[in-house]
């Protein structure tokens, strides 16, 4: 993987000493803030007692982000061209020397004072993740309604519940990054394939409440990313757990043939409307089973590797 680096190691992260934590910070045309957001880490993690690393990867930026970031105590990655959010967390995880590692945004709405909370709970589960739900959060109002119809449906899906689905900010074990990097993709929806697929895994996921402020320079989402998330939600699903999607459809159907099939009874007519609706609904459960059973297969077959 090409990449021009600066590398400027936080002095307890020697070579002969691996850091206790690495934080990736993926960045793109993000020159008002990429630089304070390295010194607010600084601030924060300087204040612990963990050994650290800040990794910034410049995915590809056409302003300043890269000679700031340069110039900063710290190592920067660099791309050639944007190949997206989740690219660069996995450009940044490849190159992280710890086994925890802790991401957030370079564009100044996360708090960096948080990330020791998330280190402080990191024996509770498997992932800690700030989630956007304390007093005075900055989410733009238009995002609103889709961030909970999401947050909803997704913890529907995989049985738990679910504060925040995407948030940028959270603290996870490097090894299941790489166990579920088939899977990640290079987008915005890195976080919500990681957090849907260790909890329809089993793997727990703890949240830390936290606020998000107003971010600097203009915000990379588009109004048709939240269609990109609901498709991903439904695939990781069906990939995981499918029985959660395919008996409430299939029932849908099942039940839709029976109401049509009384209806038709008070007239004296069965009609193909009521045949098909069950067939469609017996269809549905059936492949709900095999893909149930394939999917049960994967994750024997993951968990006999590990």
């Amino acid at each position: 993987m090409s990449s021009l680096e600066a590398a400027r190691p936080h002095p307890p992260a020697t070579a002969t000493a691996p850091p206790d934590l690495t934080v990736v910070v993926p960045a793109y045309n993000e020159e008002a803030a990429v630089g304070e957001e390295i010194d607010r880490l600084h601030a924060a993690l300087g204040a612990s007692a963990l050994a650290y690393e800040i990794v910034v990867v410049d995915d590809g930026s056409d302003d300043r982000t890269f000679e700031i970031a340069s110039g900063k105590r710290c190592t920067v990655l660099r791309h050639g061209a944007n190949r997206g959010y989740g690219a660069a967390l996995k450009h940044g995880f490849a190159r992280a020397r710890s086994e925890w590692v802790a991401i957030t945004d370079a564009d100044a709405t996360y708090p960096a004072a948080a990330i020791p909370e998330l280190w402080a709970r990191r024996d509770e589960a498997d992932m800690v993740v700030g989630a956007r739900t304390a007093a005075g959060t900055a989410i733009p109002l238009a995002r609103r309604p889709a961030k909970w119809f999401l947050n909803r449906l997704a913890s529907y899906l995989v049985g738990r519940r679910i504060p925040d689905l995407n948030s940028g900010l959270r603290l996870i074990r490097r090894a299941d990054v790489q166990r579920f990097a088939h899977l990640l993709p290079d987008g915005f929806s890195f976080t919500t394939t990681i957090t849907l697929a260790l909890l329809a895994t089993g793997r727990e996921v703890a949240y830390v409440p936290i606020g998000y402020a107003k971010r600097a320079g203009r915000s990379k989402i588009r109004p048709f990313h939240a269609y990109e998330f609901l498709l991903l939600v439904l695939r990781l699903v069906v990939l995981f757990q499918p029985l959660k999607v395919f008996l409430p459809l299939g029932a849908l159907c099942f039940a839709g043939g029976l109401a049509k099939f009384v209806y038709d009874l008070g007239i004296g007519n069965l009609s193909e409307t009521a045949v098909m609706g069950f067939l469609a609904g017996l269809v549905i459960w059936t492949l709900g089973l095999l893909a149930d059973q394939n999917a049960r297969l994967n994750l024997d077959r993951d968990a006999w590797r590990e």
